[in-house]
């Protein structure tokens, strides 16, 4: 098995949850106390979240792009971020290093495509909703049209991400409200939705809408990554 570097710690919720889905992979693969070479980085959220609220993006590149070198020396034949908001800055992180990247958006571009569908909604911070460093390389590079709540469904969106989900909290009511706009999103045209933050899953998941696909960033991001990782 190829070890997995994995740049987390934005937040701490979806890290421990990458840890836990690719242990659970590892042990449906090959049974018995099996589980996934791993090696994670984990950043001070409190950083990661003063950069992207203040536009210090080149700041954030060059931290992240320090530990994506510190993995790579550690051994790391992979290497993933933990982090739909953060790969906006994919191209800074990358620039140093020989080992593959695994971009969050491609496994998730490939289940859309594989279900025949071209037009999905996408749900996540404001910075991936409202920027273009994930919703362009969804259309330009797999040709998917992606649209996004409403402004105001956006700030609450963004609002229960930081001030519940990152924190640990996942109160009921605010699954209510991330299901009223998924389901908005279906009547306004969207084949499918992704659940483009990788804390949202911990709150919604297929489950909540059988009828109505979601594609969570997070589990086939996983998937992807233990594919490549036990690949001759």
């Amino acid at each position: 098995m190829k070890r997995i570097g994995i740049l987390g710690g934005s937040s701490d919720q979806a890290t421990a949850d990458y840890y836990r889905r690719f242990n659970h992979a590892a042990r449906e693969r090959f049974g018995g106390w099996n589980t996934a070479e791993l090696i994670i980085s984990s950043m001070n959220f409190a950083f990661s979240r003063e950069c992207a609220l203040n536009g210090r993006w080149d700041a954030l590149g060059s931290y992240l792009s320090e530990r994506a070198e510190a993995l790579e020396l550690a051994g790391a034949d992979i290497l993933l971020c933990a982090s739909n908001t953060l790969h906006r800055v994919a191209n800074i992180f990358t620039s140093k290093i020989g080992i593959p990247f695994l971009h969050i958006v491609d496994p998730t571009a490939a289940a859309i495509l594989k279900m025949g569908y071209r037009r999905v909604a996408l749900i996540g911070t404001k910075t991936v909703m409202t920027t273009g460093h994930i919703r362009d390389r969804y259309m330009d590079r797999f040709g998917i049209e992606i649209s996004v709540p409403e402004t105001d469904e956006q700030q609450v969106v963004d609002t229960i991400i930081f001030e519940e989900l990152c924190q640990g909290r996942f109160a009921p009511a605010s699954k209510a409200i991330y299901l009223d706009i998924i389901d908005r999103m279906r009547e306004r045209g969207a084949e499918g939705i992704i659940l483009g933050c990788t804390e949202i899953p911990l709150l919604v998941s297929q489950t909540d809408r059988p009828k109505f696909p979601m594609f969570d960033t997070t589990g086939l991001h996983v998937r992807q990554a233990f594919k490549m990782a036990i690949e001759p």
